[in-house]
């Protein structure tokens, strides 16, 4: 008995929190943000980092006045090579997406933490200015030693090459005893 009130109030809890969140979300702009980064060897001792930003508006009113700014990029560690690392932009109506990006390159050896971006904008029923913070990114590992990759592993193919080759024989053969007998035998008997 107590078992079941206690499942019943979790699922009233879930019930009444889904539907407040639905309505919270149907009243205005709702901004979601997902930001990426990538690392690419360009030669020893250079990398670069790019970035890219996609702002979504998931809400059902329109967003005034959005500023994405990613100013976590140490200026010790990294050198903006391409784009800014803060954006404008006058509006994000609902339902729309804005994508922002930038490359950096790499000055030291570490391992970075980069903390999520903010995304600041206006709503005309609220006075002061609301915030939204992207997705965080995983710990980049900047200029670290890297073995290279192996495109193909050669020790697999010694291990398991023949059987690989027994087992494709026996399937083909088993395909041809099994499979129908073409029209071309059954034309080549003759008529009487």
């Amino acid at each position: 008995m107590a078992n079941w009130i206690i499942g019943s109030a979790i699922c009233t809890l879930a019930a009444v929190l889904l539907v407040s969140s639905t309505i919270a979300s149907s009243e205005g702009p709702f901004i979601v943000a997902h930001k990426k980064a990538s690392l690419t060897r360009l030669k020893s001792g250079s990398e670069r980092v790019s970035v890219s930003i996609d702002v979504y508006n998931q809400g059902s009113a329109t967003a005034y006045d959005v500023t994405l700014n990613d100013d976590s990029w140490s200026q010790e560690i990294f050198d903006v090579v391409a784009g800014n690392t803060s954006v404008s932009w006058e509006r994000l109506d609902a339902g729309a997406l804005l994508s922002h990006s930038f490359e950096l390159e790499a000055k030291t050896k570490t391992v970075f933490y980069s903390p999520p971006a903010v995304i600041t904008f206006r709503i005309p029923t609220k006075a002061a200015l609301q915030e939204a913070y992207s997705t965080p990114i995983l710990p980049l590992d900047v200029l670290a030693d890297r073995p290279p990759e192996k495109k193909f592993d050669w020790r697999l193919l010694a291990k398991y090459g023949s059987l690989v080759s027994v087992i494709s024989i026996v399937v083909l053969f088993v395909y041809l005893v099994a499979s129908p007998t073409s029209n071309a035998a059954k034309g080549s008997k003759k008529k009487r």
